[in-house]
């Protein structure tokens, strides 16, 4: 991914103040890693509205509106969950963008079918825009929740860099 953290948060910065929009996150694995370095930027006021760590299932529930039966049904790290944290934050907060991240960070946790890299991601925009991906990240927990920001914030520019709205 080109260029670190910090140069795509002033970016992300540069589009969502031209626009007047604003970005809300729901987090989990990342622990409000993705807030964190949006708000070190002064300023940050202007195009940041809020962070969501919601890093139970029941946070998840309580704080964004994911159903319990997602949650039964595909676990905490999957797209139906992300998704719907990326609609949750949107729907509690006054942002036009969201982004949610949910994954295994390790070092414990992983399962097979969910190894410890596992993220998913989600990203909800404008006129009910949603994209998810997945994710495998090397390393260890201190990486992989890095990896998780970088390709989060990578992920939102993509998106504005097309001029959507």
């Amino acid at each position: 991914m080109p260029g670190g953290i910090a140069a795509r948060v002033v970016t992300l910065a540069e589009y969502l103040q031209a626009r007047g929009e604003y970005l809300a996150c729901a987090e989990s694995c990342t622990g409000g890693w993705v807030a964190k370095v949006c708000t070190d930027m002064p300023g940050s006021s202007g195009w940041f509205e809020r962070g969501f760590v919601t890093y139970t299932d029941l946070a998840k529930q309580q704080m964004l509106g994911v159903l319990p039966t997602t949650l039964e049904t595909y676990g905490a790290v999957s797209e139906a969950t992300v998704r719907e944290m990326a609609d949750g934050a949107l729907a509690n907060s006054a942002a036009h963008w969201s982004l949610a991240i949910s994954g295994i960070a390790g070092p414990g946790g992983g399962t097979p079918d969910k190894p410890v890299g596992s993220v998913w991601m989600a990203w909800a925009g404008p006129d009910g825009w949603q994209k998810a991906m997945h994710y495998h990240f090397e390393g260890d927990r201190e990486r992989v929740r890095r990896q998780s920001v970088a390709a989060a914030l990578q992920g939102l520019l993509e998106r504005l860099e097309t001029g959507a709205r």
